[in-house]
């Protein structure tokens, strides 16, 4: 069955679809709709937890139970919930873990733009990164194989624009997982004896994954008819606006798992064109990734590292004429994002302080 949905909406029902019992996060901009839309479904559990750390931590019992489970937070969000990330990238889970982000490059309603790409890195956790609506929900079902396969917590990236942006989806039908619990001690209690026994697993872990990135198709080359003879290497929302300004006159490197990146997969594309240009909001994280394998890339020499891009700005980068868009002239009133109902911020004026 086929039907208009957001991406955050999507991304709930491929997490439903995956067999997912247990959601616990805390609301935040752009990610808040991925649990309102799960808590829709029948014969689930969803919460909302007092924190992010809390919420991650309680994703994280489900799935020692044997419950397929998922947290969701904001990108700023992710800073709470670090303590346990980096903990459970050594322990491993049982039944699969999704940990869902959404960035918000622009700042349409949050406090910094930092990229939660860097938290896969440092973490040593997998990260998926849908570019819509169709992919967010395809990607959580894949999201919840890979936890189990490689025995590690999934993230799933997301940002303003895919979270709350539309588009056609296929939905399926839903899949019952449940792991039996086995008591394991060395596996789960991280005393420095048994961390210092799990550091070696997780090097290797990336390593297989590593492997997995280069032939999934998760990440895709779409070669282009001849027109340009460079190429571009880019992901999430920025590859839309890619498609858009150049359709399929340039060759694509299409990436869908942006922790860890491909290395052959990436050489074996830029040999096939005259230069590189990797086009990814925010930080250069795929840019470092190609310079330190050898592959020599244009990115943000000439691409922002700041706020959002759009078909215009790749269009005007490329010195190319910007399709025409429907605008306004009319002044449109700011209207600040609002606290939640009953959040103790909407009345500290009035508070006094002994």
């Amino acid at each position: 069955m086929k039907e208009l949905m957001i991406g955050n909406a999507a991304l709930a029902r491929g997490i439903y679809e995956a067999g997912c019992a247990v959601i616990s996060s805390y609301p935040g901009t752009p990610s808040t709709e991925i649990t309102e839309e799960f808590a829709k479904f029948q014969d689930v559990y969803c919460e909302w937890a007092p924190n992010e750390k809390v919420a991650m931590e309680s994703a994280f019992g489900a799935s020692l139970r044997g419950k397929r489970s998922a947290c969701c937070m904001k990108h700023v969000g992710l800073n709470v919930a670090a303590d346990p990330l980096f903990t459970m990238s050594y322990t491993g889970v049982n039944a699969g873990m999704v940990i869902c982000v959404a960035d918000d490059p622009g700042m349409h309603s949050s406090q910094n733009e930092q990229d939660s790409r860097h938290y896969a890195i440092a973490s040593k956790v997998p990260m998926l990164e849908p570019a819509d609506s169709q992919e967010a929900l395809d990607f959580a079902k894949i999201a919840f194989a890979l936890s189990e396969q490689f025995d590690t917590p999934v993230f799933i990236k997301m940002c303003t624009r895919v979270a709350h942006s539309q588009s056609i989806v296929e939905k399926g039908e839903r899949t019952e997982v449940t792991k039996e619990y086995v008591k394991n001690p060395q596996k789960y209690i991280m005393a420095p004896a048994n961390a210092i026994k799990r550091h070696p697993l997780v090097e290797e872990r990336t390593k297989k994954l590593t492997e997995y990135a280069e032939t999934s198709p998760l990440n895709r080359v779409e070669t282009g008819d001849g027109s340009y003879d460079f190429g571009i290497i880019t992901s999430s929302t920025s590859y839309q606006y890619v498609k858009e300004v150049f359709g399929d006159k340039v060759s694509v490197l299409k990436l869908g798992m942006v922790n860890p990146l491909p290395v052959q997969l990436i050489k074996d594309f830029a040999a096939k064109v005259s230069k590189v240009y990797v086009i990814e909001e925010l930080d250069p994280i795929i840019e470092t990734h190609c310079k330190i394998n050898g592959v020599e890339v244009i990115g943000k020499d000439k691409f922002s590292l700041l706020g959002e891009f759009s078909q215009k700005t790749i269009a005007q980068a490329f010195d190319l004429p910007a399709k025409e868009s429907v605008g306004t002239d009319t002044a449109i009133p700011v209207r600040p994002p609002m606290m939640c109902a009953g959040c103790p911020h909407l009345c500290r004026r009035s508070m006094r302080w002994i």
